[in-house]
């Protein structure tokens, strides 16, 4: 089947909300996401409408989605921009212009297909792509037991950097 691979529009919230609390609901849910299926599921529309509005435009967040021929998703990448002067999620300090994958996320049913690929090939680029702020490497997080998503980030061209947040790792990739 043949996906399209694009930017969400900001009034394609609902589905938006329906894909990230599938993500949530997924088995392997609590070692790739930070929010949980409970925390996903009470916020209200507004957030959902916010989130999707800002992640459909601008140069500080963007979320791409893979799209079937029938406007079925079948998977999903944010791309959230880091800013020197600014502190990460963890609250440490960032110190260049970068970019962090979040939210990876391709339906069971889909895995394997070369969904992922496709949907960092189309976060990644569009990283590179911003001039201002001009990203020098795109990052991101996997839990020590998601070696599946590990081995993946590798096969991509991501390595690991050292950084360890609990019992979540840091990969990145360079700008070529």
């Amino acid at each position: 089947m043949t996906y399209l691979i694009r930017a969400v529009r900001a009034d394609e919230w609902p589905k938006v909300k329906e894909l990230r609390l599938s993500a949530l609901a997924d088995p392997v849910a609590p070692l790739a996401f930070i929010t949980t299926l409970e925390q996903g599921a009470a916020q209200p529309d507004a957030f959902w409408q916010e989130s999707t509005e800002a992640a459909s435009r601008g140069t500080a967040v963007r979320q791409f989605i893979a799209e079937d021929p029938e406007g079925s998703w079948a998977g999903t990448v944010v791309v959230l921009v880091e800013r020197p002067g600014n502190d990460d999620f963890f609250g440490q300090p960032i110190l260049a212009p970068q970019a962090q994958l979040v939210g990876v996320f391709v339906r069971a049913e889909r895995r394997g297909s070369g969904l992922a690929e496709q949907l960092f090939e189309a976060g990644v680029a569009w990283a590179w792509s911003l001039r201002a702020p001009a990203v020098g490497r795109v990052r991101l997080f996997v839990h020590a037991a998601n070696e599946r998503a590990a081995a993946f980030y590798r096969r991509f061209g991501f390595t690991a950097t050292g950084l360890t947040v609990g019992e979540d790792q840091e990969m990145q990739i360079t700008r070529p």
